[in-house]
């Protein structure tokens, strides 16, 4: 089975300013990878090269086996980033519009079918959000908007989700719905790319870690993640990873 991602020798810089240095590793199809490492490790970074946002200085991406600077079929990746929940503040739309803007690469410049419409509903309805259709994004809370990002890429039919530090100011009982979500949405066949700074919430939702710090000191299962010591290379300080239930 081809990977959805696979990372060869990938270095990168800013001006002279490594940011990430030789890492090689793969997403297999069905993964949930849980991407760590300390403040300014290169997690972004990495994020962004492995989705086509940034080439690479040297090395090699490819993204459903296709080399990246090639890949033209980007609705098959739904992108969360950081800044969404802050942006979308200032977007005088509706939950469905943003929704629907899911649909737009399938329709081009045709008109919506009403097999459209009946997936952005079910989109609606799968992050559990479809009583607030009507609603302006900007009236929602940051928890809220993250399912109508999670919902657009849904209606998109992407096959990739990747996520930058998704839940940075919602609150616990959020966050655990929202991770309970993603958990879900992998059982049913979506590959995830997950930025977290909580460690724990990692290893107790993902089955596989890459850890980083310009480097990679570990690409593996959660487990041998939890046995390793790249916990205490990466951040440089002993760390304990207090869950895990695989």
């Amino acid at each position: 089975m081809t990977p959805v991602i696979s990372v060869e020798n990938v270095t990168f810089a800013y001006g002279d300013q490594p940011a990430v240095r030789d890492v090689s590793l793969t997403v297999e199809q069905g993964d949930f990878l849980g991407l760590i490492g300390p403040n300014g490790s290169g997690k972004t970074t990495l994020l962004h090269l492995m989705l086509g946002l940034y080439a690479p200085d040297s090395g090699s991406i490819e993204l459903f086996g296709e080399p990246i600077e090639a890949f033209e079929n980007g609705e098959r990746i739904g992108y969360v980033s950081q800044q969404a929940t802050s942006q979308a503040g200032t977007m005088p739309v509706t939950v469905r519009e943003v929704v629907t803007m899911g649909r737009f690469p399938h329709v081009g410049h045709g008109r919506l079918t009403d097999e459209d419409r009946r997936l952005v509903d079910e989109a609606l309805e799968t992050v559990d959000i479809a009583d607030l259709a009507d609603r302006r994004i900007s009236q929602l809370s940051g928890g809220q908007r993250q399912r109508v990002y999670i919902a657009r890429a849904l209606a998109s039919e992407a096959e990739l989700l990747a996520l930058d530090e998704p839940t940075v100011g919602v609150d616990a009982e959020s966050r655990d719905a929202f991770y309970r979500l993603l958990e879900s949405l992998n059982e049913s066949g979506i590959t995830i790319v997950l930025i977290e700074h909580d460690i724990g919430v990692v290893t107790d939702r993902a089955n596989r870690i890459a850890c980083l710090n310009t480097e990679l000191y570990h690409h593996g299962d959660t487990e041998s993640f939890v046995e390793s010591d790249a916990l205490t290379e990466a951040y440089g300080t002993t760390g304990q990873v207090v869950h895990h239930h695989h």
